[in-house]
């Protein structure tokens, strides 16, 4: 039967916590196998004798020396206390450092009080953490930025309905007040001359239809008035193809989204007309309570896809996505292009 200072080793050598133990002048004596294994050495007798400290603790992380006089790990050797550390470093044999959590405790040796040390490498616990941390920024950031993205869709819609009623209130207005003069005027001046003053009313009129239709697609005043749906429907009713339209919408919806679905629907009827070569647009609107939905079909070519080229839809999602809402897209080529945008309607201003 073998003796227990015989089986000690061999038990050390199977459980997989790196020990050793050094001598009470700090030269290493043994070192289990998880120790060799963890600082890069094939056997024990690479370190048998050789000071500990100055074996694999002579450097800070940062590469600064790291005296043995101020190593925590020796103390025990003279408080006769277990010490603990979880920020530390060790030295493997080829110089590269691993981040430690460590034990050391007091042994009574024959030659005088020596030290047993444990450790656990935690290099995949350090690794752990900070891709937890950087998933964390990560989530942090697109966080923040989807605030932002929001703010600025805010306060574009504020700014686009601002324009908008400064435009009507007042250039449309001083525009129809010439247009009323020209008029009155015509009608004061002798004959032959009135051709040139109906010329000018002319041109009057078409630059308030003009404006008009500038006011209209940069905030329509019926979407303000009115609504979405409304809006929606006086949309098609202007559009050169069929547009069916579904759905409805219970009650008026927060401002910036109603704008934002209003353009979201323009810009994807618009994309139908001009790129798509379709011959019929549906578009259906419903609102559950705390969610819009609008999808905007057609029967066109197809192929659009989000790459951020030519047709504008990249836009669109990027106009929902910062309302927090889901866009989809659906353009197999020969078979028509249909999308779909989901709003939440917490929040809208």
């Amino acid at each position: 039967m073998r003796s227990v200072d015989a089986l000690l080793p061999l038990v050390l050598d199977s459980v997989p916590q790196p020990v050793w133990v050094v001598d009470a002048e700090g030269l290493i004596m043994f070192a289990n196998q998880a120790a060799l294994d963890a600082l890069g050495y094939d056997d024990v007798s690479e370190l048998r004798g050789r000071p500990s400290h100055e074996t694999v603790h002579y450097k800070r992380v940062t590469g600064e020396p790291y005296p043995a006089a101020e190593c925590p790990m020796l103390r025990p050797r003279l408080t006769g206390q277990t010490a603990h550390g979880d920020n530390d470093w060790f030295v493997r044999r080829d110089g590269t450092m691993f981040p430690i959590a460590w034990w050391s405790a007091p042994l009574q040796l024959d030659d005088g009080p020596g030290l047993v040390y444990a450790f656990t490498d935690l290099t995949e616990r350090h690794a752990t953490e900070r891709m937890v941390r950087e998933r964390d920024a990560a989530q942090v950031r697109a966080v923040e930025s989807r605030a932002a993205q929001r703010r600025i869709v805010e306060t574009t819609t504020e700014v686009r309905r601002q324009m908008a009623r400064d435009l009507h209130d007042g250039v449309q207005q001083r525009l129809v007040a010439l247009l009323i003069g020209l008029q009155l005027a015509r009608e004061e001046l002798p004959p032959g001359v009135g051709d040139l003053v109906d010329d000018a009313v002319g041109q009057a009129q078409a630059a308030i239809d003009d404006l008009r239709d500038l006011v209209a697609g940069i905030h329509p005043a019926i979407l303000t008035s009115r609504g979405l749906l409304p809006a929606v429907e006086a949309l098609a009713a202007r559009t050169p193809l069929p547009v069916v339209i579904t759905g409805n919408l219970p009650r008026r919806l927060p401002p910036t989204i109603e704008v934002n679905a209003y353009f979201v629907v323009s810009e994807a009827i618009t994309n139908a007309v001009k790129h798509a070569g379709a011959t019929g647009i549906t578009v259906d609107l419903r609102c559950d309570g705390a969610t819009l939905t609008l999808d905007v079909s057609d029967d066109g070519a197809g192929g659009a896809n989000l790459d951020g080229t030519g047709s504008g839809l990249i836009g669109l999602a990027d106009r929902v996505t910062a309302l927090d809402g889901d866009f989809a897209l659906s353009s197999p080529p020969g078979s028509g292009t249909s999308l779909r945008a989901t709003i939440p309607l917490t929040g809208g201003t």
